[in-house]
């Protein structure tokens, strides 16, 4: 029986003219796109100094500043007042002001994050000549920083992972939660319900093939950061295809879910939308969990795709085996059980 409900899945997907190219297309634009645009590194960075002492040493900071290709200096001014004015009509972002052999650095902190970068960049060149500016050395004297797993601190190796889990998110998430209910707005849905099928084979049905698109996102996504970035996979590779399927038995259960209680394929839009927006941001995706609240960090617990993510980089960037994931490959587990038995269980079936 469920051979021929798999054919009647796998038919309606490739006779649907928008399906297979988005299946197709998604992933490829995610990987290729992505990557350039997610990137936290702030450049452009407009800075004015006020140099009051007029050394040789002053100046060398300053021809550092313009070399730099995170600033662009937009000139000296005569007094920092001068120099705040500018910032408060917006021409400036950050003030260095050289006097008695010390660096005063002012930050527009109107955005947070430009205003502490550019401090924190402009601070580090700075640094460089503390010899003559008394300034702290930014990681003490004699100490020697050795980056082991992403050693040219390229941020496209942190965030292709990251990728991978927001592919495997909306297309494994999206397209079933519009699948049961694009059913019962065609009205087809009816001819399973007066049929003998079972409610477990009936979902099953509705889960593999989407199984089969996420080995093929997964399969498509790690030969394209080979190919297009170098990047390949430091730990066993089967375990990127483990935790990868564990994460779409969860996000697929999750759009049945969805499909089974919503009505309408426009409800049923906002709800999963809803959830994917939430556990994206409270995952860990995009900054590290340890900054968050403590209610907000507790929520992780929960949330099986901080597990996917974390568990992803520990295998895929620091070439972590089976014994480092554990705790998240567990977790994943006892969520993509629970879900894909409640899909089983919100099902009703009318005969």
């Amino acid at each position: 029986m469920i051979k021929y409900l798999l054919q009647k899945e796998f038919l309606q997907i490739r006779r649907n003219a928008f399906l297979p190219r988005l299946i197709i297309m998604f992933p490829i634009m995610i990987m290729c796109v992505m990557p350039w645009v997610m990137n936290q590194e702030v450049k452009n960075i407009r800075v004015c100094v006020v140099d009051v002492d007029r050394t040789p040493q002053s100046q060398r900071i300053v021809h550092s500043i313009e070399q730099s290709r995170y600033f662009i200096f937009t000139g000296m001014k005569s007094t920092y007042a001068e120099a705040i004015a500018d910032v408060e009509k917006s021409r400036t972002d950050v003030v260095l002001e050289l006097r008695d052999g010390r660096a005063l650095i002012a930050a527009n902190a109107v955005n947070g994050t430009k205003g502490a970068m550019g401090a924190s960049y402009l601070a580090q060149i700075v640094g460089v000549h503390q010899q003559v500016y008394s300034l702290p050395s930014p990681v003490g004297e004699g100490v020697w920083v050795k980056l082991l797993y992403n050693p040219h601190q390229n941020y496209k190796v942190f965030m292709i992972p990251a990728l991978l889990a927001i592919v495997m998110m909306l297309m494994c998430g999206f397209l079933p939660a519009l699948n049961i209910v694009g059913e019962k707005e065609t009205g087809t849905i009816e001819q399973i319900n007066v049929t003998p099928v079972t409610k477990w084979t009936f979902i099953l049905a509705k889960l593999i093939p989407y199984w089969v698109i996420a080995l093929f996102i997964v399969t498509a996504c790690l030969f394209l950061s080979w190919a297009v970035y170098g990047v390949t996979c430091q730990g066993p590779l089967w375990l990127v295809y483990v935790l990868a399927m564990l994460l779409a038995l969860f996000f697929s259960s999750l759009g049945l879910i969805i499909s089974n209680y919503s009505d309408t394929m426009q409800q049923a839009i906002f709800v999963i939308w809803f959830f994917v927006v939430i556990l994206m941001l409270l995952s860990g995706l995009f900054t590290p969990t340890r900054s968050m609240p403590d209610w907000s960090y507790a929520t992780t617990y929960v949330n099986p795709m901080h597990y996917f993510i974390d568990a992803v980089r520990t295998v895929f960037i620091r070439g972590g085996g089976l014994g480092s994931i554990v705790h998240q490959l567990l977790a994943l587990v006892v969520f993509a059980v629970v879900m894909g038995s409640w899909a089983v269980v919100s099902y009703k079936k009318n005969s």
